[in-house]
């Protein structure tokens, strides 16, 4: 990624997918040994309260960061959003290890506007790792501002939690709790409703 930083929201899906998608699959094999009656919404309702409750934690914990906080949050999300993803494709049935959930990964979580142009920036950046390293800044800018994309929302209200957390002690921290929260909550109705069957909706 260091390399290739214009493909970075690209490089980090299929590093997730790598990375979390066999502890997601693994997870829903062991509930459902272990409570064989279980129904793909319960799991998805598990998972969606497991990561909502890291999300939260994710947020707060960033907070504290002072000035990295923006960039310690961003961190946090990224990887509690593809690990929430990940878990609900599980729990749908859909193989949380196969290269098409970063697609949908990237697609979900609003890097890319469909599934066709996040398969083209997925290529293009698995072409470029093979490729010479990456200059141009106009590329890297480009790539910051869309993995920035889950926090975009809440980039104006920083200097707002700034300001309110020298009046009241621990505002900033509960703001982002709740605004990463939200934001998992959001995601996973989004993601629940790309997974589950048509004829169970």
């Amino acid at each position: 990624m260091l390399d290739h930083p214009g493909f970075a929201p690209e490089l980090l899906a299929l590093a997730a997918v790598r990375a979390l998608g066999p502890a997601a699959h693994d997870w829903a094999v062991s509930l459902r040994d272990t409570y064989p009656d279980a129904t793909p919404d319960g799991l998805a309702r598990l998972a969606t309260r497991r990561f909502v409750r890291l999300a939260t934690a994710g947020g707060a914990t960033a907070a504290l960061a002072g000035l990295f906080a923006p960039v310690a949050e961003l961190a946090a999300v990224l990887w509690t959003q593809a690990g929430l993803v990940l878990h609900l494709a599980a729990a749908y049935g859909r193989d949380p290890a196969d290269p098409e959930r970063a697609v949908e990964l990237l697609v979900l979580t609003r890097v890319h506007p469909d599934a066709e142009s996040a398969r083209v920036a997925l290529a293009a950046a698995e072409e470029a790792v093979t490729g010479p390293v990456e200059q141009p800044w106009p590329r890297v800018a480009e790539a910051a501002w869309r993995l920035a994309a889950p926090l975009a929302a809440q980039a104006g209200g920083w200097l707002g939690l700034r300001l309110a957390s020298r009046l009241v002690p621990g505002a900033a921290v509960l703001a982002a709790a709740v605004g990463d929260s939200s934001a998992a909550e959001r995601l996973a109705a989004r993601a629940v409703t790309a997974y589950r069957p048509p004829h169970a909706r």
